[in-house]
């Protein structure tokens, strides 16, 4: 699983913990729905760090809680 598959996985995971869909995490989250749908769309590669943030922001929780994660913590290595 690539990087951007478990940081899609992992949003949807919090949504689904709290109740809310991807268009209200955007709203919430001060980013326009697209935004949101493009992150967890397979064909799209790149999200970036700063949506990831505002995301976080949005759901009130920090960043190192969300990479913290037995799935961030496993995943291959980039560099081959």
């Amino acid at each position: 699983m690539s990087v951007k598959d478990v940081v899609a996985k992992r949003f949807k995971e919090l949504c689904e913990e709290r109740n809310i869909k991807l268009n209200e995490l955007a709203n919430i989250s001060g980013v326009t729905p697209s935004t949101a749908y493009s992150m967890v769309d397979e064909s799209r590669r790149d999200v970036s760090i700063v949506t990831i943030k505002k995301f976080c922001d949005g759901l009130e929780i920090t960043l190192g809680q969300f990479f913290s994660t037995p799935e961030f913590d496993n995943l291959d290595q980039e560099i081959k």
